[in-house]
């Protein structure tokens, strides 16, 4: 037996009823838990995946690898330019690791979802 949840007047109640009824809290609560779950899969790659690479390639740091593009001009001052592939390979992969924890959170509770 489930009783109304008593509403609040006036721009406060409109306020609780936007809340309830466009799941506004949930989504919060899953923009929290997908910042923690981020930082959580970024240190994943760069403390267990990235050295396993850097073993399999003879001792090379994944994330270091880099082109030489020469001199530039940065903010007024002469310094030397790369192109840090590596980052961007190491990028990729926290990504891919990323999306596969949703997906798969997705189809778990999908199924619930589909089962009540």
């Amino acid at each position: 037996m489930n009783k109304p949840v008593p509403q609040a007047p006036g721009m406060l109640g409109e306020f609780q009823r936007f809340l309830t009824k466009t799941n506004a809290i949930a989504l919060a609560i899953g923009v929290i838990i997908g910042g923690a779950s981020t930082k959580l899969v970024s240190a994943l790659v760069e403390d267990l995946i990235n050295p396993l690479i850097g073993k399999v390639l003879a001792g090379l740091d994944l994330a270091s690898l880099k082109v030489s593009l020469g001199q530039g001009m940065v903010d007024g001052k002469a310094t030397d330019l790369y192109l840090k592939y590596g980052h961007f390979i190491s990028t990729i992969v926290d990504f891919i690791i990323v999306m596969a924890v949703v997906y798969i959170l997705i189809k778990i509770f999908a199924k619930d979802m589909l089962d009540k």
